[in-house]
């Protein structure tokens, strides 16, 4: 059976990875982002597009009433945009607790707020039974991310599902957190990854390889699937047992 599944941030790594494992079922995809030139490049057989910024309600709404005249229902709702700032431009305060409150404040918007407005805004959409709400956490949430705010922001996410899990559960609706470590071929790190913390980061895990986009897809596909209805409210790590360390 076609599904229709709304994908945060879907032009590029994690996101755009789902969204060709969701179509490849011939699912109806829409790819949601800030860039119209990345949605437009993303090139996802059938893939909708709209470009909006998922922290301001005005543009949520907007995406609200895109889905609503083009899909009625949203069975699969996944929200990987987001980031650490690497790609926004820079506090131009010298007052260093004005560059803290910024770095803490775009990180929340990134990461906690849209993913929040987005759900708030879809989830009486929501098939029910079969809806699936999924978040993109981090390893981060679990170890920190040494400025402390993105981890802060993943951490977030955590106690949101749990409570959506519960408030949604009745209406045969799971709600599920996927928190990767380190994943190579995406724009997260803004071009700032060296090839010595590329070593260290790969080191660090129980299989000594570095994540695809692809193998954080493939659990999101999972968690989407019948075969996991019995499982909600649960983070589920994706880092080759990075955060157990060595």
């Amino acid at each position: 059976m076609t599904r229709n599944v709304v994908i945060s941030g879907g032009g590029t790594g994690i996101g755009l990875a789902a969204a060709r494992v969701f179509a490849g079922d011939g699912d109806r995809v829409l790819l949601l982002g800030r860039r119209a030139e990345v949605l437009e490049k993303a090139g996802v057989p059938g893939a909708l597009t709209f470009t909006a910024d998922l922290g301001e309600p005005a543009d949520v709404r907007r995406v609200e009433r895109f889905v609503a005249e083009e899909f009625g229902t949203v069975d699969v709702l996944i929200h990987s945009a987001g980031g650490a700032g690497y790609l926004e431009p820079a506090s131009e305060s010298e007052d260093p607790l004005e560059r803290v409150a910024y770095d803490w404040n775009l990180n929340f918007r990134q990461n906690t707020l849209t993913a929040v407005l987005l759900t708030e805004a879809l989830k009486n959409r929501l098939a029910d039974p079969g809806g699936r709400v999924l978040f993109l956490s981090s390893i981060a949430a679990y170890r920190g991310s040494g400025s402390g705010a993105y981890a802060a922001s993943k951490a977030g996410l955590h106690p949101y599902a749990h409570d959506l899990a519960r408030q949604l559960g009745p209406r045969g609706v799971t709600v599920n957190v996927v928190a990767p470590g380190y994943i190579e071929d995406t724009e997260f790190f803004g071009g700032t990854m060296t090839e010595e913390r590329r070593a260290q980061l790969t080191a660090e895990t129980s299989n000594g390889r570095a994540g695809t986009p692809g193998d954080v897809a493939a659990t999101l596909h999972w968690l989407a699937s019948a075969g996991a209805a019995h499982v909600t409210s649960q983070i589920i790590q994706v880092n080759g047992g990075a955060e157990r360390g060595h």
